[in-house]
């Protein structure tokens, strides 16, 4: 889809070079440019206990597929003046500086804009251009209020796992940078396109945003519960030692799911009219979640997982299992996003498929050492 499309990669971390990522999983060529005086971009040294890899750390392989790695410090003239020769031929530039760095680099967008008019240039900041605080993802997950909506009720504001603050501030600037490149086809005009952290996550907040602004009640923590259904995010044990998460969106759903476990013909020792009092619409069941949750969990103790999962796809009441990530990638799901060059494996970026109802079948170049490529590349301009 992107072949003959050129992008230079002046990020680091996760955000940025998701991105570019994404555009060598659809054909561009995407060359990474990593200062060498500093070991190129950190991920590459972000190792976990008892890892050991080369200079591709697991982290930088998450988001470094596809890609030529061109060792450059752009404080020198002459590593300057290289990546100046291919600006003319580039299309998108992604950059990910603290605001004020790129111009004293000499490869801000006015700067790069001077060279080739029609240039794409997506920018990433932690707090916006005309803020000098750097943008780290888990601050931003403290700032925008992910931290204090995630954990235990009683429990203390926990970061998420994954740095999805970085993950969907790199969504928000894939979608800007398509969105350049076709106001390009149209117009042969170029463009900026910037995307902070702070304003990925405040948009990312929805119905917890609007739990606020449209219903007034400021959402807290309690767990993986849904603070407007139930049970929809509760996880329950099974007689195998298993655990089962219910996602109930309707009253039809619910009804099923008692009539299966047999809690409407014998709801404890209340009797039927109890279903109908606290728990038959969605509110009721919301507001009354502690009992409900207990009648549920008396049930689905005396049921194995395998017979009880096949029960409930039977009736079409969602449910699944809850599985750790080495179960999630061993999935049938998993095995057409998986990447694999040699004995490194990952996780493609895009996985939209086509009309034809294939993805791309594009062999992605592994992840890259620093400056693997730097000598090739050089070549090539100076032809």
């Amino acid at each position: 889809m992107f072949a003959g499309l050129r992008v230079l990669e002046l990020a680091s971390v996760l955000a940025g070079p998701s991105v570019g990522q994404f555009f060598a999983e659809l054909g561009a060529e995407v060359i990474k440019v990593e200062n060498p005086k500093t070991g190129g971009d950190v991920t590459r040294s972000w190792k976990g206990a008892g890892e050991i890899t080369d200079d591709r750390s697991a982290y930088f392989c998450c988001c470094n597929w596809g890609k030529k790695s061109m060792a450059l410090d752009l404080s020198q003239p002459a590593d300057l003046g290289e990546l100046k020769k291919m600006v003319p031929a580039t299309d998108v530039v992604i950059v990910s500086y603290k605001p004020g760095d790129a111009e004293k680099l000499g490869v801000s967008y006015q700067q790069l804009k001077a060279i080739h008019p029609k240039i794409i240039y997506g920018q990433i900041t932690g707090y916006g251009s005309d803020d000098e605080r750097v943008g780290y993802d888990a601050v931003v997950q403290a700032e925008s209020g992910f931290m204090d909506l995630n954990g235990a009720k009683e429990g203390a504001p926990t970061k998420m796992p994954v740095a999805l603050i970085d993950v969907l501030a790199g969504h928000q600037l894939k979608e800007g940078l398509l969105l350049a490149l076709l106001h390009r086809e149209r117009t042969q005009q170029g463009g900026l396109v910037e995307v902070s952290l702070i304003q990925a996550a405040l948009s990312s907040l929805a119905n917890q945003a609007t739990n606020w602004l449209v219903a007034n009640k400021l959402p807290t923590r309690q767990g993986s519960a849904h603070p407007n259904i139930a049970p929809y995010g509760d996880s329950f044990l099974t007689k195998d030692g298993k655990r089962l998460l219910l996602a109930i969106g309707s009253d039809r759903q619910f009804i099923d799911l008692v009539d299966m476990l047999g809690i409407s013909n014998n709801l404890i020792d209340l009797g039927d009219w109890a279903l109908e009092i606290k728990f038959l619409k969605n509110q009721q069941r919301v507001n009354n979640r502690v009992a409900l949750n207990e009648l549920l969990e008396e049930r689905i103790v005396t049921w194995e997982l395998k017979e009880l999962m096949i029960r409930l796809q039977k009736l079409k009441i969602p449910a699944g299992v809850i599985q750790n990530v080495q179960e999630a990638l061993e999935s049938d799901w998993a095995d057409a996003i998986l990447l694999q060059a040699g004995n490194l494996r990952g996780v493609k970026n895009f996985i939209a498929l086509t009309e034809e109802g294939k993805r791309s079948s594009l062999v992605l170049l592994p992840p890259p050492h620093l400056g693997e490529h730097t000598a090739e590349i050089i070549s090539k301009l100076n032809l």
